[in-house]
């Protein structure tokens, strides 16, 4: 197959693993399932798709469906047989909702993807998907080195296609390391000393607003050393912290001395001076 031209570099799949990976739809009957398919096998670093005697493809539905993942579809191979699909896999896994009488070893998606990327040291790897009616046959089944179910409702486990593919893709990623996630910037931490200098503003004008006592301080001090040491505060935020604080000692020395602050704050708030809050 050509390489895609919109393949992901190694280090965007993991351990490059997912280049040894490939999704092989059989007998699928609707075009637009295969570029859905391919559009979640994309999203997951996987390019190779393979398409067992499909009812109509190339197919206008299937570029529709394939949303950013053209590149995939282009790239497809259309073989005949099932067994032409296979041929050169060192692995094959084929997935199963419906309990088999003779299906053999059977284990969950999670073990299967780990077990089908330790193989891709040996050669290609294929997941095998069956029709949208009724999955695989058990001739095809058959023809799976390992059988693989997605854990699901027991009432209803029946997933659509695309969503098959869609979770067994994941899987692999996961197993081939391909766990890393974009992080947010990181800004510059507070110091100690302006961790400490906001610790001491905010008693002094907790204590003007009368909200600490400093001869009966209690635990409260303590407590709001602990909350600054646990929000792992950053430079920019102490200092809106402390702009607060400033604001609020501002007002505080504009305020009448022998008023009290917590029943200004309620008439502010709209409410009557004495009434119960």
């Amino acid at each position: 197959m050509a390489a895609n031209p919109d393949a992901l570099d190694d280090s965007a799949a993991g351990d490059g693993s997912l280049a040894h990976v490939r999704i092989v739809l059989s007998r699928t009957s609707h075009p637009g399932n295969i570029g859905a398919a391919a559009r979640a096998a994309w999203t997951m670093g996987i390019d190779a798709l393979v398409l067992v005697a499909p009812r109509r493809f190339p197919d206008p539905d299937a570029t529709a469906r394939a949303t950013g993942a053209e590149g995939v579809l282009a790239n497809a191979r259309v073989v005949e047989s099932l067994d032409d699909a296979l041929a050169d896999c060192a692995w094959t896994v084929g997935l199963s909702a419906r309990p088999r009488e003779l299906a053999g070893r059977v284990v969950p998606i999670r073990a299967a993807a780990q077990e089908a990327i330790a193989h891709t040291r040996d050669g290609p790897v294929a997941l095998v998907f069956g029709s949208e009616m009724s999955g695989l046959s058990n001739d095809e089944l058959a023809r799976c080195r390992s059988v693989a179910t997605i854990p699901a409702n027991p009432v209803y486990s029946s997933l659509n296609l695309a969503a098959a593919v869609q979770v067994a893709a994941y899987e692999l990623r996961l197993a081939a390391g391909g766990e890393p996630v974009w992080q947010a910037p990181r800004f510059e931490p507070a110091t100690h000393a302006a961790i400490e200098g906001l610790h001491a503003h905010a008693e002094r004008t907790l204590a003007a607003m009368r909200f600490l006592d400093p001869a009966m301080p209690r635990r409260l001090m303590p407590r709001l050393r602990r909350l600054f040491a646990r929000a792992g505060l950053e430079h920019e935020e102490v200092n809106i912290l402390r702009g607060i604080l400033a604001r609020v000692d501002a007002l505080l020395a504009r305020a009448p001395r022998d008023a009290d602050p917590s029943a200004g704050a309620s008439r502010a708030a709209g409410a009557k001076p004495g009434a119960p809050r």
